[in-house]
Parts: C-alpha cells; structure tokens; sequence
C-alpha cells in the first residue's frame, strides 16, 4: 500500500486512535467506514488517484479491509496490473500508456 493511500483513508477510520497502524488487514467497518462514508471515500479516491474504480469493485468485499481497497486501486494506476502498461507500478497520472 503507498502512503498517499494510508494518509487519504485516515480521516475516514472515526473509530481509529492516532497510534492505530494501517495495514493491509485493517478491518475498515470495524474501524468506522459504513456505507456513506464508503461513498464518500471512493470520491477522494477516484480524485486522488485520478483513476475509476470498476463496477464489479463496488462491493462490500473490496471495502472490508484495507489491502483489499488497496487491490482494486492498485489495479487501475498506469503501470499496474488492470492499468495502462501493466508493470505493477503505483502511481502516474493515468495521462500516458506504455509504448
């Protein structure tokens, strides 16, 4: 996970202490993410990364832990593996494929 997500989910977890430690298996409903803030967190998320989220990611799988949002976000960032270019990178502006 890269720390531009850590920090962007953050303000989300209402039931997090400021010592709590993100980490792939963070349990995001038991820390606070219901469904509107699924919502709302998907936005910054789309803003963020620049990037759309597939329908079929829309789930309560995908927003059940940390890693697994990070999954389906990492899937769509150029360089990554449902991205452009396809090398599993994690970040760019979704402007440019690989030649």
């Amino acid at each position: 996970m890269d720390d531009r997500f850590t920090r962007l989910l953050r303000p989300f977890l209402k039931n997090a202490s400021e010592d709590t430690v993100i980490t792939p298996e963070t349990d995001l409903r038991r820390l606070g993410v219901d469904s509107m803030q699924a919502i709302e967190l998907l936005f910054a998320i789309e803003d963020t990364f620049d990037i759309s989220l597939p329908d079929e990611e829309l789930n309560d799988v995908t927003f059940a832990s940390a890693g697994n949002l990070w999954r389906a976000i990492a899937a769509q960032l150029p360089g990554g593996p449902g991205g452009p270019g396809g090398t599993g990178g994690t970040g760019g502006t979704g402007g440019e494929e690989a030649a």
